[in-house]
């Protein structure tokens, strides 16, 4: 029987705009046994500990917009949640006292699902239409992209490189080491229309534009009915797991190589601001940055109660997105075998290389200008990272 369900929305580099519509979030389903009343009486029983994100400046309340269904990928946001909060099952929506270490810091934080949630609208979108949301997920070619009218400037990298990739049948291209090989063996490979990283391996003569094909959609129909011929793009991530051991009609291994060892390297998925709230909040985000990255820090220290929540929330959004513990715990073993996540070539965690940045705009710009997209005028590195909120002494062991 085929999966047919999508694995993964198109990368954020593919540009899907259109106005959130506003809407009022209606705290109808909880989970953990808490109401909006109760949870209130809660934080007012609760102890501030040693980070106090009110006295920081932070809102009460830090709404985090996430660009997908609740996953491992994502669990150091999920790992700012402590034992008491609250579902919203029909808005998509988890709340509850923030904490660091175990310690409450004076705020909440709600974390909002992404993707089918919001009708697979951009972060970047969603951020300039609801002012309440302080930070989403935002990768580096898309805040170039959205730079002259949709401004963001990441504040942490929650991924020291991007999951995405390019997987093949290792039984059809026995000898296949990697995506120039698979040129070379004539193989089509098969993407998301209009992503940019495809764009850039085009036009660069990595891969030829007549052995391409963006008619993927998410699902491994295609993949599966050409029988190994073909190849496709997936997220390291999760895809090979999946493939080898949920989609019933291929139940065998896959190879892959990264889109980041071809040298297209936007950071994936690293939290953002609004580019004007790097100068307007500066005290909270000083104190938050360095929450989250410990967050990062603890949930691949101890993943299993947070991973619970997310395959609880997966579960009860019922987006019709299917995760499932497998998934979850092959997610966490290879974001820490393949660098995913992780201090990258130093001792700090979620800290960003301008030069890598520059890279980047060197490489997309072009593309985005055959796509008519414009950027802003005297884009630079700095425009879209800092690093002046990240504590130099939080990493991963």
């Amino acid at each position: 029987m085929l999966r047919t369900i999508p694995l993964r929305t198109p990368p954020k580099t593919a540009v899907a705009i259109g106005a959130l519509a506003a809407t009022a979030l209606l705290l109808t389903a909880c989970s953990s046994g808490s109401s909006a009343s109760e949870d209130a009486a809660t934080d007012a029983a609760l102890s501030v500990g040693a980070t106090d994100l009110a006295a920081a400046g932070c809102p009460a309340m830090v709404v985090i917009q996430t660009g997908w269904n609740p996953e491992a990928e994502h669990g150091h946001l999920y790992q700012l949640l402590g034992d008491d909060y609250t579902i919203d099952a029909t808005n998509k929506v988890v709340s509850g006292p923030l904490m660091a270490g175990g310690e409450y810091t004076g705020v909440d934080v709600e974390i909002r699902a992404g993707g089918p949630a919001t009708g697979y609208q951009t972060v970047s979108s969603l951020m300039y239409t609801d002012p309440d949301i302080l930070l989403g997920y935002v990768s580096t070619d898309e805040s170039i992209a959205q730079s002259a009218e949709m401004p963001t400037t990441a504040v942490f990298a929650s991924h020291d490189i991007s999951p995405l990739m390019i997987m093949w049948d290792p039984e059809t291209y026995p000898d296949v080491k990697g995506v120039t090989d698979l040129v070379d063996a004539g193989a089509i490979i098969r993407y998301f229309d209009g992503t940019a990283y495809m764009e850039y391996l085009t036009s660069a003569g990595i891969i030829p534009a007549d052995q391409t094909d963006g008619s993927y959609d998410g699902s491994p129909a295609s993949f599966v009915a050409a029988g190994g011929k073909d190849a496709q793009q997936g997220y390291a991530s999760a895809e090979p797991y999946v493939y080898e051991n949920e989609v019933e009609s291929w139940m065998k291994p896959v190879q892959y190589q990264l889109i980041d060892d071809l040298g297209f390297r936007p950071y994936q998925d690293p939290v953002v601001v609004r580019s004007d709230d790097v100068a307007a909040q500066p005290d909270c985000l000083a104190a938050l940055v360095p929450v989250l990255q410990q967050a990062e820090v603890d949930y691949f220290a101890a993943p299993d109660a947070t991973n619970a929540l997310i395959l609880d929330l997966v579960d009860q959004y019922d987006t019709g997105w299917v995760y499932t513990q497998g998934v979850a715990d092959y997610s966490v073993e290879t974001m820490l075998s393949e660098g995913i996540s992780g201090n990258g070539d130093n001792d700090t965690l979620g800290d960003f290389d301008e030069a890598r940045v520059q890279d980047l705009m060197d490489k997309v710009l072009p593309v985005y200008s055959q796509q008519g997209i414009t950027v802003a005028d005297s884009l630079t590195p700095a425009d879209l990272v800092t690093n002046e909120f990240i504590d130099s002494s939080i990493g991963m062991d």
